[in-house]
Order: structure tokens, then C-alpha cells, then sequence
């Protein structure tokens, strides 16, 4: 491939990955607004851009610790090349338009790894990747909810004893007001881990195809900035069919029970981000709004629905694997 074609290649998938990184906005658009709008505290055209904004503002507040782990962090050195990255990229977006489509709230994080295992072992084995990356993210598959329904059960007894006292109208008025800076918090997470998945992928193309040093320490501004846009732009046009499922059908949710699970679930993610793990914001959200629906009692959740999505959960990293080593080898044939 000459040099004109490989720059045509390279540039063909940036564009993939933003509209990956858009799709995940997309996608994920009700893990930031699906308690506010649930609990009537925003309208839903209020709230995606109220959403996208902080998904924005991340970008001036987190290192981009994720973005190393994705880049550097998951596949051996030399391994990654242009098919690899059209694979892994195309696993994760076929799994997100099929849960998209049929209103599952999976974990646009979780595809894109998943995506990135099965390119790498299709092309060169299970030995290329580096198993500490790989192992802290699936460990986190389990840790983010349960630490998200630890902190959001938590949340809500606490603040259940401090108020207990007071009017329940006046409670309601105080975490109405409240619920805008949990969710404000809770959004800036998502924009601090999602965004920075997309940057790391990049950071690996642009080193695997000679465009940036191996030993960088940071990816170029212009793919810091245009990731954190790419998923605002897609938290903006939001993802109506999983704002339901999250907002409605697993638990029903007042103005106190929002604020909870958005704190607790912004805590898990600021915890993650600085630590460089990439988790799933939808696996943090959905059990941060199970554990404050537990601490009513065991009927207020619809353990179906969420029994759903754990399975949704746990096909996600194999499914798009898949998806990705078939769409390795079609590449190969192309370009």
C-alpha cells in the first residue's frame, strides 16, 4: 500500500472510531439523564443538553489514564496494525446498533475492549494480549455495579436517617434542586471514562501506523478534543429506547432515589477513571439505581428486566469478540 493510500486508510478509521465514540454517547445517553427525566426534575430535551455539556466539560478535569490503559495497556507492542483497528471497531459498533436497536443498555466500553480482543487473537493469538489490561477491565465488569449498588444503597439510607424527620414534599423540593448537581457529577464520569476509550484507540493507530511516537506520552490535542465531542454531539441526540428501560422499567425512582444512584454511580466513576480502568458507565448507573431501589424493598425492582441486561452484560465482551475477528479477516481482503 503506497503512502497516498495508507493516509486514506489511516483517516478512514478516525472517522470510524468517532462515530464509534458517537454511537457511545448515543448509546449511553440514558445513564446520565434517565433518573432526571424519570423523576420529572428535566424535560428529555433538557436533559441531553445539560448531559453533553458536562460530558464536555470532563475533558478540563480527568488525566487521560484511560485512554493509556486502551492505548497502551491491552495488546502487546507491534501487534496492533490498521486491520486490527477496523476490526475491533467494527465488532464494538455492530453490538451497540443491535442493543441499541432493541432497547438493551449494554456497555459501549465493554464492546470496544471486546472488539480489540477478538481483532488482536484472530491475528496474532491470545498471546498478544496483555493480560493485566485485560484482566482488571473484566474483573470491573462485576466490581462497577456492585460498587455503584453498594454507594447508591448506602446513599439512600443515609440520607433516609438524616431526613426522616422532615416533610416528604419538602424532601422532594430539596432533591429536586439536588438531583442537578448529582446528575451534573454523574455525567462529567461518563465524558472522563467513555471519551478517553475512543482516545486510546486512536493513541494506538496513530503509533501502529508511524503518525505518533511509541514512546508519547499523550495522543495530539486534536483527538482529545474531537473524542470529547464526538460524545457529546451523541449524548445530545440521546438514545430514547434505553432511557425508558433505564428511567422506568427497573425501578421506579423519586427525585432522593435519583440523587443517590447518580452520586453513587459518579463516585464509582471518578474512583475508575483515576485509577485508569475502563469501565461500563451503563453497568455503573444500572447498579446504583438497583441498590437504591433494594433499600425500599426487594418488590421495587424488577429483577427480570435486570436480569435481562445482566445478561446483556456478559454476551457483550464475547459477541463483539466475535464479530471483530470475522471483521479482521473481511478487512484483510480490502485494504
Amino acid at each position: 500500500m503506497d503512502t497516498q493510500a495508507a493516509l486514506w486508510v489511516v483517516m478512514m478509521l478516525v472517522v470510524l472510531a468517532l462515530a464509534f465514540d458517537f454511537m457511545n454517547g448515543f448509546h449511553d445517553a440514558a445513564n446520565a439523564i434517565a433518573t432526571v427525566v424519570s423523576t420529572g426534575v428535566l424535560k428529555p430535551a433538557q436533559a441531553v443538553v445539560f448531559a453533553a455539556v458536562f460530558n464536555f466539560i470532563a475533558i478540563f478535569i480527568f488525566h487521560l489514564s484511560v485512554a493509556a490503559t486502551v492505548g497502551k495497556g491491552i495488546v502487546q507492542p507491534g501487534i496492533v496494525d490498521t486491520h486490527v483497528v477496523f476490526g475491533a471497531l467494527l465488532g464494538a459498533i455492530s453490538w451497540n446498533v443491535i442493543t441499541w436497536y432493541y432497547g438493551i443498555p449494554s456497555s459501549s466500553s465493554h464492546a470496544l475492549i471486546g472488539g480489540i480482543v477478538g481483532a488482536v487473537i484472530a491475528k496474532a493469538g491470545a498471546g498478544a494480549l496483555i493480560s493485566a489490561g485485560v484482566l482488571k477491565t473484566v474483573v470491573f465488569i462485576f466490581v462497577s455495579p456492585l460498587l455503584g449498588f453498594l454507594l447508591g444503597s448506602l446513599m439512600m439510607v443515609l440520607v433516609a436517617n438524616i431526613f426522616k424527620r422532615s416533610r416528604p414534599s419538602k424532601v422532594d423540593k430539596w432533591f429536586r434542586s439536588l438531583q442537578l448537581i448529582s446528575a451534573g457529577a454523574y455525567s462529567l464520569g461518563h465524558g472522563g471514562n467513555d471519551a478517553q476509550k475512543t482516545i486510546g484507540i486512536i493513541w494506538m493507530l496513530l503509533v501502529a501506523t508511524g503518525y505518533l511516537s511509541a514512546s508519547a506520552t499523550s495522543p495530539p490535542t486534536w483527538t482529545i478534543v474531537s473524542c470529547y465531542i464526538a460524545i457529546g454531539l451523541g449524548t445530545l441526540f440521546g438514545g430514547w429506547r434505553i432511557v425508558k428501560t433505564m428511567g422506568q422499567r427497573i425501578t421506579k425512582l423519586k427525585p432522593v432515589g435519583g440523587f443517590c444512584a447518580e452520586t453513587g454511580g459518579a463516585l464509582t466513576l471518578f474512583l475508575a477513571t483515576a485509577l485508569g480502568i475502563p469501565v461500563s458507565t451503563t453497568h455503573t448507573i444500572t447498579g446504583a439505581i438497583v441498590g437504591v431501589g433494594s433499600t425500599q424493598r426487594a418488590s421495587a425492582v424488577r429483577w427480570g428486566v435486570a436480569g435481562n441486561i445482566v445478561w446483556a452484560w456478559i454476551l457483550t465482551i464475547p459477541a463483539s469478540a466475535f464479530v471483530a475477528a470475522i471483521a479482521y479477516w473481511v478487512s484483510l481482503q480490502i485494504f
